[in-house]
């Protein structure tokens, strides 16, 4: 942990801007896997108070899955509060990954035990929060808090990857984590889907639809 007083890092501008205003306890929130076809949609929020800063907590995206793990465990320590939320494929197909993502943040933020008053999130805003909300393009890399909530939900969806990997062996989980790679469309076609696959998702989608001509043969 840094305690910052001079030379603000860039990231938390937007954090120090809400607390200069008089907020308490600013919350950051981001998901993990909007573009996977198959497993969960996975959000975070992380929550602090001023004068909380990790060197090197960037959008999960940019880091080692190594880095992510190191920056995971400092995260939690000294975060005022955090939470994660579990969205399914089922849910995911009755409604769109847009919503789904909507509700898992929403999810998150009502299972902390801390409630933030002001909350900065990745372009969209939570129904129902009645402090203040920033929606931000690219917030995962130009805000400390999403950031954090990035890495969270990343290393946690991560690891239910490499669970179903063990529970549906042949489609390469714990490698692709759900993403549509070569070696895992070969193994669509091969096995067929599995039942985290989303339905509504290409080629899942063309599958069943072919799966329904031939039963109306």
């Amino acid at each position: 942990m840094k305690t910052f007083i001079n030379n603000l890092p860039a990231n938390l501008q937007i954090e120090n801007n809400l607390f200069l205003k008089g907020h308490e306890l600013v919350g950051g929130g981001d998901e993990a896997g909007r573009g996977p076809v198959a497993g969960p949609v996975v959000a975070a929020i992380v929550v602090i108070k001023p004068g909380i800063f990790i060197p090197g907590v960037d959008d999960s995206k940019l880091l080692s899955a190594q880095k992510r793990k190191l920056l995971f465990k400092e995260i939690i320590n000294v975060a005022e509060d955090w939470s994660v939320a579990v969205v399914e494929p089922e849910l995911i197909d009755r409604f769109n990954i847009y919503q789904a993502t909507r509700f898992a943040l929403k999810a998150a933020l009502l299972h902390l035990n801390v409630k933030p008053s002001a909350l900065i999130l990745d372009a969209l805003k939570i129904d129902g929060f009645s402090g203040e909300q920033i929606a931000l393009a690219k917030a995962d890399h130009l805000s400390f808090t999403v950031a954090c909530a990035s890495i969270i939900a990343k290393v946690v969806r991560d690891r239910i990857m490499e669970q179903y990997d063990k529970i549906y062996p042949g489609y390469d989980f714990k490698k692709n984590k759900g993403y549509l790679t070569a070696q895992h469309r070969r193994a669509i076609k091969k096995l067929g889907p599995t039942p985290i696959h989303r339905k509504s998702f290409e080629p899942i989608k063309s599958f069943y639809s072919q799966m329904q001509l031939f039963d109306e043969e």
